[in-house]
């Protein structure tokens, strides 16, 4: 009955449209009161024991990072560079939307900062230069996922939180995935946009390639300062994200795009944004414990495990699983809810926690663009003006790239944990 009550509180509270932090919350509170084994003080201790976790603290440094970056003048050089490279290659500005996202990605660390700062620009530079604005609006939206796989990555922070794997080795497990998106996104435009009409510009000459990369050139300084920091052990992921806003400011005042109004708006988004996902996960911490004192995850784990032990078909469980999830809810809501499930029944049939770890942050970056929740669909349709069914209905064959990408990844398993094993041994 006490399960029934925390997951079919839980279930029932979302169906009505409430906000997933408060659902769970609310869901704990009462399974705590049923139950009358716990006092009530446990949700306070529980809030603040969720937030004594150092790299936490990151998740709101690169969130504010990646604010920086979209105000100061970073996204347009960014985007800039790119299509100096890419622009003249059949699918034109879609490949320099592809590139911009996996440059971006080395510098903020969530999919609505790519969205939201980078994808303003190139959705409207596509749009000026006669692409359909749906066609626009799908691209950014695909190559938005490869923000969060790229380190840094506030989704990957946050998985190493809670099944505590180094968040070193996830951010190295993430550079090859996101390599292979970006190949597959581009791969798909080169060969099945060809035909739709789609703009191509002259080949840029090396001048103005040397241009673009002169303006271009301390922007594209930021990822190595921070993620050659982290992999050099000079910083801590947390501390990198000190060094990203450090940077970034510089970066603002350098480019006379800092002042006072602009610090202030870009502070109050990013408090904003934070206060959302901290809340979140403060409340996932209550519900995630009474999860735990249930014995969910061993039980689910014995289900599952009592029908097959083999790890290529509990892979295959997992990210259809996901995959249906992240069409119904948010992606660190799921991902702070399913993470010690997950880890629990991974580890009982041998399959590495890095290479799960992307696994699952790459599934739930999925639902990001899937309907009917993902929540990346609704920000470009707003940012193209275009209604979200047509976006939808452009979006859904970039999801057959991005499948085929995570079938790679979920059964290469050294596309993830290579790299990892290279620097910090195996």
């Amino acid at each position: 009955m006490g399960i029934a009550i925390l997951v079919g509180g839980l279930l029932v509270f979302l169906f009505i449209g409430m906000p997933i932090g408060f659902s769970m919350g609310i869901s704990s509170f009462i399974y705590i009161l049923y139950q009358g084994r716990y006092p009530l003080t446990l949700i306070p201790q529980r809030f603040a024991s969720g937030m004594e976790s150092f790299p936490l603290l990151a998740v709101p440094f690169f969130i504010l990072a990646g604010q920086m970056m979209n105000q100061t003048g970073v996204t347009t050089r960014i985007f800039s560079f790119a299509n100096a490279l890419v622009g003249h290659i059949k699918g034109g500005l879609a490949h320099v939307n592809i590139l911009a996202s996996v440059i971006f990605a080395g510098m903020s660390g969530t999919a609505n900062a790519d969205v939201a700062g980078l994808g303003t620009i190139e959705i409207n530079a596509m749009v000026e230069q006669g692409y359909d604005p749906a066609f626009s609006a799908a691209v950014t939206a695909a190559s938005s996922v490869i923000g969060p796989i790229i380190p840094p990555s506030v989704m990957l922070v946050i998985y190493a939180v809670i099944t505590e794997v180094s968040v070193g080795r996830l951010f190295l497990g993430g550079i090859i995935p996101g390599l292979l998106i970006a190949a597959a996104l581009m791969l798909m435009v080169y060969f099945f946009q060809s035909d739709h009409d789609v703009p191509i510009q002259p080949r840029a000459s090396l001048a103005e390639v040397g241009r673009a990369l002169r303006d271009a050139a301390l922007p594209l300084l930021a990822p190595v300062f921070i993620l050659g920091g982290i992999f050099a052990g000079v910083v801590t992921p947390t501390e990198a994200g000190a060094v990203a806003i450090a940077y970034a400011t510089v970066l603002g005042f350098i480019y006379r795009e800092m002042n006072l109004r602009v610090l202030w708006e870009v502070l109050v988004d990013s408090v904003k944004s934070t206060a959302v996902v901290m809340f979140i996960i403060f409340s996932a911490s209550v519900f995630g414990w009474l999860v735990v004192r249930e014995n969910i995850p061993q039980y689910v784990s014995s289900v599952i495990l009592s029908y097959t032990t083999n790890p290529v078909i509990v892979l295959l469980l997992i990210n259809v699983f996901l995959l249906i999830l992240g069409t119904l809810m948010e992606s660190v809501a799921i991902l702070v809810i399913v993470a010690p499930v997950l880890a629990h029944m991974a580890k009982a049939v041998g399959i590495d926690l890095v290479h799960l770890g992307l696994v699952v942050v790459y599934n739930i970056l999925i639902g990001f663009i899937t309907p009917p929740v993902g929540i990346g669909l609704f920000v470009v349709s707003d940012i193209a003006e275009v209604p979200v069914a047509k976006v939808i209905k452009a979006t859904l064959p970039f999801l057959v790239p991005l499948l085929v990408v995570l079938l790679i990844i979920t059964y290469v398993p050294a596309t993830v944990t290579w790299l990892p094993n290279l620097v910090y041994g195996s």
